[in-house]
């Protein structure tokens, strides 16, 4: 007699696959054993207790007959543990159909459903992780010219290269976010592309050229740096020279950012030149440090850059000493913000500002910066509370500013901080006793930087958006983005208009012309990322509308049309007709260098652009105020150079983008480009006459001033000089001044 079959008086627990493969089971839906191996359907036989209780009594039936039921309905899923549900339902009815047909087909369909519902949040849970974390992938870019660059994407749709996002790029030992210019510049890199196979031929000129000029850079910059350590020393120049750089400081970047209280400055400045005593080197060095960056509107040339470049050593070798806790006060705040300004617009290394000001930062909240005085201990004058609430309005700027020109993360955010923004005081008020705010509409010493602190939120919410590690870069997002910094920026601008059609004081050309820029930057910084793609698909147009018509702004707002005819005027000192914004772009580094040079290779690449996508577009027919963006653009950094501009890819970028839209405004194939663009920059781009040339008078300049002893104060620089061989060249001018220099090292 056959023995009978042995049932399972327990229902199993774990999954089918574990079941068989006889290995713990932690029992979830799909469970880890499941999802690591990724070799079938995670699967439970006693799928039935985890339905609904409606669903298991419809399934079980009436009572007297649940356990026999329950037991071939088991039985059966067990024998097909990794089919599909459909199959699993035939195979289910398949061996039910003898029993119970109505209620087993009604256990079947509960089942698929219970099964399709499964299947459903698995599918929603792998799209949510792919949202989370988009698929990544690296491009190499290796050029003789620009060197190699490692370019990482972040596609927001898996499986969609189309959409892949720039996330950012590597360069030897930096990584680049979103907002860095490099980013911007790798949509014309077909340019580098169809140069390569010429530059690297040993016989091209233009790659001797080129090498040639890199090697005159090093000597140039080699030769000016001052030896270090620098001790800081009491020479100055003449009062009359000192005063003008005084007010070219006061006149621009003291109202932008508020470092010091001009009265109290002033009258520090008047008692140096009077007093027979040993100076206050902590003053000393301040002021040498407002010097240096006044220096750089000084002229056209920056004839004093050397001389710069000095006071800026001095105060890196004096706050380089071992300081003690007697340094933690508003001084020591001022003097280091200063220096982060000085080293941007003289360049001593400013693309290595941003981590000098997170150092900064952290200083300033260990001395309670990041609290508001009123939450502070009592006693603090308005002077105090104000100035304090203006040195954190003024590093929040700064490494806000520094976040999108390094393309690093901001590092602060809205919750660490419960400052309140400097009052609407003039400088004069501060120093009375128990002082009143002005009203909100009438414009003020400190106006302008609580209209930017108002934008504040907003563009930090950019930097993050575009520089984050983790930033997921969605166009729903910067489209929300972009009409936010609209809203916040047409308030800013309605008071702006009011203090212009009031009676009082209103704010200068200079100031305008500043807001704007840097408003526009954070526009034109947020919609780069889509403007590859926009030129590809009409679902970005609205970036590149934008990115143009903001680069166009941009431009103007630096270089306007009268320049060209005012820049003879401009050149004296002393000139009502001088361009100060245009000074800081031209003879300036960092910020202010890479804005406009960012500007004008957006305009050229939409040239570019619209004469690839019109065939019949003729001369006629090109945009005019393009067109001369570009001569303007050439021109300016051909400007540069003179003022001390020792990097000439610049130069060579913008004439290179000027002869391949000449190249497509004559028709040319595709196969004349190269040799057409090789000529351009063998011909013009490093002339004798032009931006080599300017390169080896500086040399010669460097020679006779060393053989004539007029530099024999100065020593060959122990610091490592920059490497050349990347595209550095917003941040690359260490170099001599032109003749100018030489009259006002008279002193």
């Amino acid at each position: 007699m056959p023995e009978p079959e042995r049932r399972r008086r327990r229902p199993p627990v774990s999954c089918v696959l574990c079941r068989q493969r006889k290995i713990r089971c932690n029992r979830e839906s799909p469970c880890n054993n499941c999802l690591r191996s990724r070799s079938g359907t995670c699967v439970y036989e006693n799928i039935i207790s985890q339905l609904p209780q409606r669903t298991a009594e419809l399934s079980l039936g009436p009572p007297d007959s649940a356990p026999a039921n329950k037991t071939s309905s088991i039985g059966t899923s067990s024998t097909v543990p990794s089919r599909s549900p459909v199959s699993s339902f035939r195979a289910t009815s398949s061996t039910a159909a003898s029993t119970r047909p109505g209620h087993q087909a009604a256990q079947d369909v509960e089942l698929l459903k219970y099964r399709i519902k499964q299947l459903e949040e698995q599918l929603s849970k792998a799209e949510s992780s792919a949202s989370l974390s988009p698929v990544q992938a690296m491009e190499t870019i290796t050029s003789r010219i620009s060197g190699t660059f490692y370019v990482h994407y972040r596609d927001s749709l898996a499986g969609q290269s189309s959409r892949a996002i720039l996330h950012s790029t590597t360069h030897k030992s930096r990584e680049f976010g979103q907002s860095h210019w490099v980013n911007g510049l790798l949509i014309i890199r077909d340019i580098i592309a169809a140069m390569e196979p010429y530059v690297r031929e040993e016989t091209c000129r233009a790659s001797i050229l080129m090498q040639k000029s890199k090697s005159l850079a090093r000597v140039i910059k080699k030769r000016r740096a001052p030896s270090w350590p620098v001790k800081p020393s009491t020479h100055l120049p003449p009062k009359d020279v000192a005063d003008e750089l005084v007010d070219c400081y006061l006149r621009t970047t003291e109202t932008v950012y508020r470092i010091l209280h001009i009265p109290t400055f002033k009258r520090d400045y008047e008692a140096h030149w009077v007093s027979q005593g040993e100076p206050s080197t902590a003053f000393l060095v301040q002021l040498k440090l407002v010097l240096a960056i006044g220096a750089a509107t000084y002229d056209d040339t920056f004839s004093l850059r050397a001389e710069a470049m000095q006071w800026v050593y001095e105060a890196l070798t004096w706050l380089s000493e071992p300081w003690f806790k007697h340094r933690l006060n508003i001084q020591y705040l001022q003097t280091n913000l200063l220096l982060l300004l000085a080293r941007e617009l003289v360049d001593v290394s400013p693309d290595l500002v941003w981590i000098s000001a997170g150092t900064l930062l952290r200083t300033a909240i260990y001395m309670g910066l990041h609290k508001d005085p009123t939450r502070l201990p009592p006693n603090m004058t308005t002077f105090i509370v104000e100035m304090r609430r203006r040195l954190w309005n003024t590093l929040l700027e700064l490494c806000l500013q520094l976040s999108l020109t390094s393309g690093g993360p901001p590092m602060i955010s809205l919750d660490m901080f419960d400052t309140e923004p400097p009052s609407n005081f003039d400088d004069e008020q501060l120093t009375t006793e128990d002082p009143v705010p002005r009203p909100e509409d009438s414009f003020t010493q400190a106006s302008l930087v609580i209209s930017l602190r108002k934008t504040f939120p907003t563009r930090l919410a950019i930097a993050k958006f575009l520089n984050d590690h983790d930033s997921h870069i969605t166009y729903e997002e910067t489209l929300r983005l972009d009409a936010e910094l609209r809203t916040s920026y047409k308030m800013v601008l309605r008071t702006l208009q009011n203090y212009r059609t009031s009676a009082g004081p209103w704010p200068s050309k200079f100031e305008l012309d500043i807001m704007g820029v840097i408003m526009n930057r954070h526009f034109l910084s947020l919609h780069i990322p889509f403007y590859a793609l926009s030129l590809r698909e009409a679902a970005y147009a609205f970036s590149r509308k934008v990115v143009v018509e903001t680069s166009l702004k941009i431009w103007r707002a630096i270089f306007p049309l009268s320049y060209n005819e005012a820049v003879p005027a401009s050149s004296d000192t002393t000139s009502p007709d001088r361009h100060d914004l245009t000074r800081f772009a031209i003879c300036g580094s960092g910020t202010f260098r890479i804005i406009p040079l960012q500007a004008s290779t957006l305009i050229a690449t939409e040239l570019r652009a619209q004469l690839r996508e019109e065939d019949t577009m003729g001369p006629g027919l090109v945009r005019q105020d393009f067109l001369s963006v570009m001569q303007e653009a050439k021109i300016a950094s051909l400007q540069s150079i003179r003022a001390g501009e020792t990097s000439i890819k610049g130069y060579f970028l913008i004439s290179v983008i000027t002869a391949q839209i000449e190249a497509l405004m004559k028709g040319l194939s595709k196969e004349e480009f190269p040799p057409f663009l090789l000529r351009a920059a063998e011909d013009d781009e490093f002339a004798e006459e032009t931006a080599l040339g300017i390169l080896e008078e500086m040399v010669a300049q460097q020679q006779q001033a060393e053989g004539s002893g007029e530099g024999s104060e100065k020593t060959q620089s122990t610091t490592p000089s920059q490497h050349q061989d990347d595209w550095d060249f917003p941040v690359s001018k260490e170099s001599s001044s032109p003749n100018s220099a030489a009259a006002k090292r008279s002193w």
